[in-house]
Formats: C-alpha cells, structure tokens, sequence
C-alpha cells in the first residue's frame, strides 16, 4: 500500500467518514474548520484524541487566560508557528492583556507573578520532558498551585504534542483568519 507523501486539507464531503461528525463538532464550536482540523482528519483516531483532549482542557481548574498560557507555551516551545497565532486570538478572547500576549509571543515573562510560575514551570516540564527540576516544582506550588494543576498542565501538554507535532510535519497553512497575526520564533 502506497501512502501518499502531501497532507491532505480535508473538507466534509472528502473527509474519510469517521471524522465528519468531529469536523462538524469543530465547525460548531469555531464557525470554521481550522486547518489542522482538516489535516487531522485523514486519521480518525487523531483528529479524535485531539478533540477530545482540547474539550478535557477546558474542563480542568485551571482558567480560561491559563490555560492559553500552557497553550501558548508549548506553541512557542515547540516552535509552532501554526498554533501561536491562532493561541494569541484565543488568549485575547479568554481576556488576556495585550502585554502578556506579546510576552508569550516572545517567550519572555508575563506581568503576573502566579502566571509567570505557571509559565516557567510548563517551559520547565516540556525542555525537562517530563522531569522538572525539584525548584521548578516549588516554585509552582509556592506560587499556589499544587498536584492537580500539575496534571492538569499535562492534559494540557498532550493536547498541545498533537498539534505541534502534527503542524510541524505537515507544515500547515495558516487560516486567513489568523494571518494577521503570523509569527516567527524570536531568535534568541
């Protein structure tokens, strides 16, 4: 069996069957089909696992601006080009400041100290993969947060490893709807 080598852009009608009702849930809560929606299509199972975990995210404790911010982190970590300009719309609509959306953009400190440890501490559990130093830990929890929020950062994580690794090898197309917002990974 030959497996083609180009990622397709599925829509409704071309999309392998088991996917449509997930692109249909991804069309009512977007108004749209985002392009990776539509590249993950090809796989059921994945673009499954991912709808799956972004509505998990938005069950966890953690608010709407922090969970953008794990989002945003492991964009820029992960050098997604694709899912920092969608994440920066996103975090504007959870009420994020225009300041910390730009610090996010540029992988630079958030105003707020317990974001800031938020931030630190999810950049710590992705370059550590998976092992953060014990300060980085302390600092979380001093901070105020504790155990759940810290598997809860993971789900995060897992949701965010789909997207970013998936854009990264299919070098998805931004929408439209977010080219204003392009990005580059500052660097350093």
């Amino acid at each position: 069996m030959s497996h083609p080598t180009k990622f397709t852009l599925h829509d409704l009608a071309s999309a392998p069957e088991k996917s449509r009702p997930l692109l249909e849930e991804v069309f009512s809560d977007f108004g749209m089909i985002p392009n990776l929606e539509r590249i993950l299509a090809s796989s059921p199972p994945t673009i499954e696992g991912y709808v799956r975990l972004w509505t998990l995210f938005d069950q966890t404790t953690l608010s709407p601006i922090e969970r953008q911010i794990v989002y945003q982190t492991a964009n820029f970590e992960n050098n997604c080009s694709y899912c920092v300009p969608w994440h920066s719309l996103l975090s504007e609509r959870a009420g994020m400041s225009p300041e910390d959306i730009e610090a996010l953009r540029a992988g630079t400190p958030v105003s707020n100290e317990k974001l800031e440890a938020l931030r630190e501490f999810t950049r710590a559990l992705i370059q550590h993969r998976g092992h953060p130093p014990e300060d980085d830990w302390k600092a979380f929890v001093d901070a105020g947060y504790g155990p759940v929020e810290g598997l809860e950062i993971v789900l995060g994580l897992a949701t965010k490893l789909i997207s970013n690794y998936a854009n990264g090898i299919a070098h998805t197309p931004l929408d439209h709807q977010v080219e204003s917002l392009s990005w580059t990974k500052p660097t350093s």
